[in-house]
């Protein structure tokens, strides 16, 4: 007997007919009948003997209900533990991601998330680029979101969106600014050096080293939320990504895109035998579109 042998014997014993069988599985009688006789043949006896348009289970029926009715419940359970996957009860997902979208895209789509999958948990925690694979492999994360996969790494990878660098200062430091701003334009100027390892504070030493600009540095900071800070606190102006300096808003601050402008893309990494479950997937979508709004 196979599977649907089983759920169709169950069926018909518990509900004593055909007809309540087929309601009880939404499914036609012909088709319960049809499996039922294909199973006593495959099993060389009767399972039901026919009286006044009821099945009586015979002694063999009696026999086998037991086993079966131990196998139909581990198959309901089997069932919800995949209906509860689906929706996410007692799933925790566990997210490291770049401090820049840890403290602005990612807790707007985990709340968002949060609202409709309520029973999902969230382990989230910050990684810095050095530090995302060995966050990986030790199994302290999941998914790892940053802006570059390390050259060579094993990893799969799904693309989130893109972002860029922006210039983040006092309006009053810079009433007139266009609406982009070219990096010549800030020499002169007192300017907070942001960090320059990882990919994208590379990618800015990169673009200076190219223009030949030399900026008037007037201090310097290991992260662009620090950069920010000191922005706000009116030490100067910086360069940030623009998702650092969405989440650094404040009244007098203003951000402009650069020209020509410096962009990255946005990555969630995984081990490549631990790709993202169905729910992680759909998280992703949405973090996705909160990075990808305009």
């Amino acid at each position: 007997m196979n599977l649907r042998h089983i759920e169709i014997f169950h069926a018909v014993y518990v509900n004593g007919s055909v007809s309540a069988a087929a309601r009880a599985l939404n499914i036609s009688q012909p088709s319960v009948s049809k499996t039922l006789r294909h199973a006593e043949s495959l099993l060389g006896f009767e399972l039901f003997q026919r009286t006044n348009s009821r099945l009586v289970p015979t002694e063999d029926a009696h026999a086998l209900f037991e086993s079966v009715a131990g196998i139909q419940d581990r198959v309901h359970g089997l069932r919800e533990a995949v209906r509860n996957r689906r929706a996410g009860a007692g799933t925790t997902l566990r997210i490291s991601a770049l401090p820049s979208l840890a403290l602005g895209a990612l807790p707007t789509a985990t709340a968002r998330f949060m609202t409709m999958r309520p029973d999902v948990r969230f382990d989230l925690q910050t990684v810095h680029h050095d530090d995302l694979l060995r966050k990986l492999y030790e199994r302290e994360t999941d998914i790892a979101i940053a802006a570059e996969v390390p050259r060579g790494a094993p990893l799969g990878q799904v693309w989130l969106g893109e972002g860029e660098l922006v210039v983040l200062y006092r309006e009053a430091d810079m009433p007139d600014a266009p609406s982009r701003v070219e990096l010549t334009q800030l020499a002169g100027r007192p300017f907070i050096t942001p960090a320059a390892s990882g990919p994208i504070g590379q990618m800015f030493s990169t673009e200076l080293a190219r223009l030949g600009l030399n900026l008037d540095e007037v201090a310097s900071a290991r992260t662009f939320y620090i950069a920010a800070a000191l922005v706000r606190a009116g030490v100067g102006l910086t360069i940030v990504d623009n998702f650092t300096a969405e989440a650094s808003m404040a009244p007098g601050l203003a951000m402009r895109s650069l020209k020509p402008p410096l962009t990255f893309d946005v990555h969630a990494m995984h081990l490549l035998d631990r790709p993202p479950s169905a729910l992680a997937s759909e998280f992703l979508s949405l973090l996705s579109d909160v990075i990808e709004a305009p």
